[in-house]
């Protein structure tokens, strides 16, 4: 919407950062059948199926809006929530931050993806270490050591934390400590107006 512009050229004048959340996860727009490995999680949860076309827009239209809003704001700093739902192909999220260097995405809700492919997401934080943030969609502190253990440990073959998705076991990512802190608390103080920075260790 061209009236929402001067919201997000203000936004970027203030320094302020943009916190996008666009879609929901590919599968959700997929058919319901047994190539989509959601199907489970669909057929408890109906109201996330995205899948008809006189209904809802496909997922890559969505997308589409999204990176076209991003490029005409190039002043702004946006955060793309669920690292923009793009886990299953981080290739492509790293050809988005390669093209605007003022995105960033933030790790909610996708521990299930990055647990199932450690080295390749291992490079891919390390290369864009600057531009990820820790993220959660709610404070469920008994989620939390799952975070830790995919984000901190070189772990083998354990649970996650739902049952209704992702039939498969995680893996660490075994992160560097830099890049741990990065993502942790560096780059949210780095892009947040105003964020003391007492309780955070420089190093």
């Amino acid at each position: 919407d061209p009236e929402l512009d001067v919201v997000w050229e203000t936004a970027g004048q203030l320094g302020i950062p943009v916190f996008i959340h666009t879609g929901d996860p590919a599968e959700f727009f997929e058919p319901l059948d047994y190539e989509n490995e959601r199907w489970l999680e669909l057929a408890l949860f109906p109201n996330r199926q995205f899948n008809d076309p006189s209904r809802f827009p496909d997922f890559g239209e969505l997308m589409a809006e999204r990176d076209r809003l991003i490029a005409k704001h190039p002043n702004t700093t946006w955060v793309l929530a669920h690292m923009g739902w793009h886990t299953q192909d981080l290739a492509h999220l790293g050809e988005i931050f390669d093209q605007h260097p003022n995105v960033h995405a933030e790790v909610g809700a996708i521990l299930y993806d990055l647990g199932r492919q450690p080295r390749f997401a291992r490079e891919f934080f390390t290369k864009y270490s600057d531009r990820i943030l820790f993220g959660k969609d709610s404070f469920r502190p008994e989620e939390y050591p799952y975070y830790w253990r995919v984000f901190e440990t070189a772990d083998e073959y354990f649970d996650y934390y739902r049952n209704y998705h992702a039939f498969w076991k995680l893996y660490g990512m075994d992160l560097p400590d830099d890049v741990l802190r990065q993502v942790y608390y560096g780059n949210a103080l780095r892009i947040i107006p105003r964020i003391s920075t007492t309780d955070f260790p420089e190093s």
